[in-house]
């Protein structure tokens, strides 16, 4: 198995370099077809607004600065890629906003390749919880670099989290080129008592058999934990591990429900020092 399609968000901000060789490496790799996209922030819907005259002098200003900031950010990824050695790319300036033209383009393609949200670096529009809704909205997994540190390898040393659970299997399912090509992969399998113990066998049982029909020599271990408690486990078990890549479900619980439970999803996405690898 192979990503085929691998989509990037290009801009202005400090990690779209990394961001981009990342991208461009895993291209390399899968020889993959690499899409850079630049959304201008110009919503698709603006001319539908009837409040709006979108040929206003000041307006069309506005827009063309935005576009030709975008333009300025696809001319820095052609020259990186092709820098790189990669052999088939492509360059998109999208009109429309971050995450909607983001999710749209993403939903015809096998990865997309985000960075962590720095709060000093902000891109426009976007959140802490971009990359999860990114992930929902286009049903594509989600590769996210780390803000900071650089990245300095990623897969060959993977930790794929476990619980049984759908969105488990569809991280684990997106992961497997990843997972193929990996010196050591480490299901972890986390306890959380939901589970009736037959079934919670039964998935700890199947899964190492699938992973190795799949060609992934994988080595299991089981971890008690509180729901509370995942997202910190995770994060302890990669720096113990030496692990240079996670794997792992996006649960989208309510922001209500986050705040009681400290989603694991939220922590590690604060607190990442490797990439992560997440479908919805």
């Amino acid at each position: 198995m192979c990503y085929k399609t691998i989509l990037v968000p290009v801009d202005d901000t400090p990690q779209a370099r990394t961001r981009i060789a990342v991208a461009g490496q895993l291209a390399i790799s899968h020889g993959a077809h690499l899409i850079g996209a630049a959304v201008t922030g110009v919503s698709r819907f603006l001319e539908e607004a009837v409040a709006i005259n979108v040929y206003d002098p000041g307006l069309t200003s506005f827009l063309e600065k935005l576009r030709g900031r975008a333009t300025s950010a696809l001319d820095r990824f052609d020259e990186q890629v092709g820098s790189l050695g990669v052999r088939s790319f492509e360059r998109r300036l999208v009109d429309d906003e971050g995450e909607g033209g983001i999710s749209l383009h993403a939903r015809y393609c096998d990865l997309v390749v985000l960075s962590q949200y720095d709060r000093d670096r902000a891109v426009r529009a976007a959140g802490g919880d971009y990359p999860e809704r990114i992930a929902a909205a286009s049903g594509t997994p989600v590769l996210i670099v780390p803000a900071f540190g650089g990245v300095p390898s990623m897969g060959q040393r993977v930790l794929v989290a476990w619980n049984g659970s759908r969105e488990a299997g569809r991280a684990l399912r997106d992961a497997l080129p990843l997972l193929q090509q990996a010196a050591h992969v480490t299901l972890l399998s986390f306890d959380t008592g939901r589970l009736p113990m037959a079934q919670a066998d039964l998935a700890d049982a199947e899964i190492g058999h699938y992973l190795a029909r799949q060609g992934v020599a994988a080595e299991l271990a089981v971890q008690v934990a509180d729901d509370s408690e995942i997202g910190a486990t995770l994060l302890s078990r990669v720096a113990d591990s030496g692990a240079d890549l996670l794997v792992m479900g996006c649960y989208g619980h309510s922001r209500f429900r986050e705040m009681l439970l400290g989603g694991a999803t939220r922590t590690v996405l604060e607190s990442m020092t490797v990439a992560v690898l997440m479908s919805h």
